[in-house]
């Protein structure tokens, strides 16, 4: 899988940026530079002045790039989701099996990410803390529903839909596909935001077991 990923390119809602940010070294430096500092200083905190000055770079520049720092947001994540997708896809494609698919995609959206070496410019690991810190304030918007037919959560929807359909393979009779397969993917991140803020209220807090959770109560609801 990992050599498959190292080919990867992967495309973005054109509506989000202004200039493709992979087709430079500027664009390039903005993605990894930004990724770096909304971990460090936070969303409500990051301007595009204080990634200006971070890259050595007027703050205009950034804004040939992208129109505002929720659509650069609204890009990070889709970027981390396009390439949880492709992820998923190579790591059950072949999988005839439905409970081990469900398994494998499971782990996937609830484990702990690392950085995947096959893209320099992004490291998956921080991208991931941003998308427990800060995924949400992508959705929770006046402006949601225009994003939505925009198709800014296209991507997002995706995974969760692959997912509702290994669920209906373990079984076709389950009335709550949609809720449960959106509630592991959310719930995962809610729970390792807790483990990060709130750890009295999730056993993460005492050992890394979100996806043995998740697994756990598919599998007890499914089978």
């Amino acid at each position: 899988m990992q050599n498959l990923l190292s080919n990867l390119k992967i495309t973005i809602n054109e509506k989000l940026y202004v200039k493709d940010p992979e087709t430079s070294e500027l664009g390039l430096n903005i993605l990894k530079n930004s990724i770096l500092l909304i971990d460090e200083i936070g969303f409500e905190a990051f301007t595009f002045k204080k990634l200006g000055e971070r890259i050595q770079s007027n703050e205009s520049s950034i804004y040939r790039y992208f129109e505002n720092k929720h659509k650069l947001l609204v890009y990070l994540t889709s970027w981390y989701w396009s390439w949880m997708e492709y992820r998923m896809a190579f790591a059950t494609t072949n999988v005839s099996n439905p409970v081990e698919k469900l398994e494998k995609a499971i782990k996937l959206v609830t484990e702990n990410i690392a950085d995947d070496n096959a893209t320099p410019h992004i490291n998956e690991g921080i991208l991931s803390r941003i998308i427990v810190e800060e995924f949400t304030k992508t959705l929770m918007t006046k402006e949601v529903d225009n994003e939505n037919k925009e198709g800014f959560f296209l991507v997002y929807k995706r995974v969760i839909n692959r997912i509702i359909d290994i669920i209906k393979e373990v079984n076709p009779n389950y009335p709550f596909a949609k809720s449960l397969a959106s509630n592991i993917v959310e719930g995962s991140l809610h729970q390792h935001f807790l483990k990060n803020h709130l750890k009295t209220i999730t056993n993460l807090s005492e050992k890394e077991c979100a996806t043995e959770f998740y697994t756990d109560m598919a599998k007890k609801i499914l089978l």
